[in-house]
């Protein structure tokens, strides 16, 4: 069944102009580390990274590296689509990083609908992928630019304006219940 728009001007939705094509992105692929003692220790040195990134202060990323990573993970909900690396958790709502090895666990969850830290707000991140909001970001090469095109690319190049559109909540740092109590 053809739109309103579509069906004045006579033509199939699928020929609607209004309606954005779909960009041919290229499949990424988590590079395969060869031996499995040193895919673990990069794991425990990722981890030890992102944990001591957050200091005595709980401290958090910024609101615009937040909206990239929110980008980068879950896609823009139009023309990017979510990474294929992203998994749907066992807890109702939740989604991980298939690509990092971490697993499905509440620390591991990469957006939180608490004041608890959720994984996108270390300031210190990895990605399996090296996209762009970590810590790990490599900046893509001219043959990614090369349709089909890669993730990387196009969230590199797209506007402020569209990057400032994706929502993220930014929650305080959990407080300190020892800070809050009252002295006896």
């Amino acid at each position: 069944m053809a739109c309103n728009s579509c069906r004045k001007n006579n033509m199939s939705e699928s020929q609607n102009p209004v309606t954005p094509n779909p960009v041919p992105f290229r499949k990424e692929e988590v590079p395969i580390a060869t031996n499995g003692i040193a895919k673990k220790m990069n794991m425990v040195k990722s981890f030890a990274t992102a944990l001591t990134s957050r200091g005595l202060t709980n401290e958090k990323v910024s609101k615009a590296t937040k909206q990239l990573r929110v980008l980068s993970c879950f896609g823009n909900g139009d023309v990017l689509p979510p990474c294929e690396q992203l998994k749907k958790s066992t807890e109702s709502g939740k989604h991980f990083c298939g690509g990092c090895g971490c697993g499905d666990k509440k620390g591991t969850w990469l957006i939180s609908d608490s004041d608890s830290y959720s994984k996108l707000d270390y300031p210190k991140l990895n990605c399996p992928l090296q996209m762009p909001g970590f810590t790990n970001y490599k900046e893509s090469t001219p043959d990614e630019a090369v349709s089909p095109i890669t993730r990387r690319y196009y969230v590199e190049n797209i506007s402020y304006r569209e990057l400032e559109k994706i929502s993220v909540t930014l929650h305080g740092a959990p407080i300190d219940p020892k800070k809050t109590a009252p002295n006896p």
